[in-house]
């Protein structure tokens, strides 16, 4: 019953992200194909993770989970249902506590053969372009050398869901998926991390 009242849900939610948005796909030097990547995008919104989700087909939808911040996404009872149930969020902990590793449910997710959405910048930002990008995105990339990492870019979602509103205004928004990249032998973590960023901000002008 759980089930299915959770695909329910996630085709009502389906319907209306793409009535408000359009949620349009655009796959630059990169089809859709059922292997095992992580998408790392920029982040504006908590509506991020949403349109990502709705702009996938339906095969990669089912097989790709988004990362999400735990304090917010796990706060109301609702909150955490949406995201457990419908999206498969991977819960990650915005501060870390002791001597927790803050990647390890995602190194888990990985091992079990999930694809991710991750947002490398850790925070939404608010300028033209990403903030600098956290060692994260780094660190998995020479774990799991066989992952495709497909940069990814959103656009117009912070007009949809503004900071501090908690009603969506109907906007035409995008997401462009762009050629993969991979961590080159003997790369740095400063010069892979930049070089990932500029390949999200590349996708701007597409």
């Amino acid at each position: 019953m759980n089930r299915l009242l959770a695909r329910l849900v996630g085709g009502f939610l389906l319907g209306l992200v793409r009535l408000l948005t359009g949620a349009q796909a655009r796959w630059v030097g990169c089809p859709p194909k059922a292997e095992q990547r992580i998408y790392f995008a920029n982040h504006q919104s908590h509506a991020d993770l949403v349109l990502i989700w709705a702009a996938l087909p339906e095969e990669l939808r089912a097989i790709t989970r988004p990362i999400a911040a735990k304090d917010y996404w796990t706060k109301t009872r609702f909150r955490k249902w949406i995201t457990t149930e419908v999206f498969h969020a991977v819960y990650v902990d915005r501060e870390r506590r002791g001597d927790e590793d803050p990647l390890a449910p995602l190194i888990e997710a990985l091992e079990k053969g999930d694809s991710l959405i991750l947002f490398p910048e850790g925070t939404r930002g608010h300028g033209a372009e990403p903030q600098p990008f956290k060692a994260g995105l780094y660190n998995l990339a020479l774990r799991f050398p066989d992952v495709v990492l497909v940069p990814t870019w959103i656009d117009n979602v912070q007009r949809l869901m503004p900071k501090g509103e908690f009603v969506p205004v109907p906007v035409l928004c995008s997401v462009t998926f762009g050629p993969p990249i991979r961590l080159e032998p003997g790369e740095d973590r400063a010069a892979f991390l930049e070089r990932a960023r500029a390949a999200v901000i590349a996708l701007r002008q597409t």
